[in-house]
């Protein structure tokens, strides 16, 4: 089963990917994983992407499709996958599709996290991660036990630039812009859609999320 996650920056896709992937035991496929492994690992893919992100320059969508595919190809093909915040555009998602289709898999279903604006603005604002393991914390509502530190890892919290408030609306505007039509290109034939209310207890959310996942495994 291959199932896609959308949602506006700060809905919570990654915190409700990570519980179900273990519950589910399901491959947890976030793009800036992959991208932040290769370039650690310093892989040929890792050290092209790298250049361009040096360049100032957005990771181009053939190379982050690459990312996938080949990541894809280490997956046991018995295994769910779960993809965080990707595609982000519907050339993504065409591109997706032949790579899946590479794999002998297809989009199964696409769950949509939704949330008020002003909600989002404060979950991304107070928002802080680790650079080391790709932990996420938020000031506001799930703080780390040490202020500043890692519960998982240890490693040095810290606070994106992109999370910063003067970036907040800017990245939601670019959602709405870039990503969210891609709410049409599925409803209109191309896997099912289920829509989760995201301004919840996060137990409330991953509990609607599991049932709605459930129905098609």
């Amino acid at each position: 089963m291959v199932v896609i996650l959308l949602g506006p920056p700060g809905v919570g896709k990654g915190t409700q990917a990570l519980q179900l992937a273990e519950s589910l035991y399901c491959a947890h496929v976030s793009t800036g994983d992959l991208l932040r492994a290769a370039r650690r690992d310093r892989t040929q893919l890792g050290a092209r992407a790298q250049s361009f992100m040096d360049a100032g320059e957005l990771v181009p969508d053939k190379l982050i499709l690459d990312l996938v595919s080949e990541h894809l190809g280490a997956i046991d093909s018995h295994k769910h996958v779960l993809f965080d915040g990707f595609p982000r555009t519907t050339e993504q998602a065409v591109g997706l599709r032949t790579v899946l289709k590479d794999a002998d898999r297809s989009v199964d279903m696409v769950v949509l996290f939704e949330a008020p604006n002003e909600t989002l603005v404060k979950r991304l604002s107070g928002r802080r991660s680790c650079p080391d393991c790709g932990s996420v914390y938020n000031t506001h509502y799930g703080p780390p036990d040490l202020q500043g530190t890692c519960d998982r890892c240890g490693g040095g919290l810290v606070h994106r630039e992109d999370d910063k408030s003067e970036t907040v609306q800017r990245r939601l505007q670019v959602y709405q812009e870039q990503t969210a039509p891609l709410i049409s290109f599925y409803e209109g034939g191309k896997a099912p859609l289920a829509r989760v209310q995201a301004d919840r207890d996060v137990e409330e959310v991953y509990a609607d999320f599991q049932a709605a996942v459930e129905v098609h495994t």
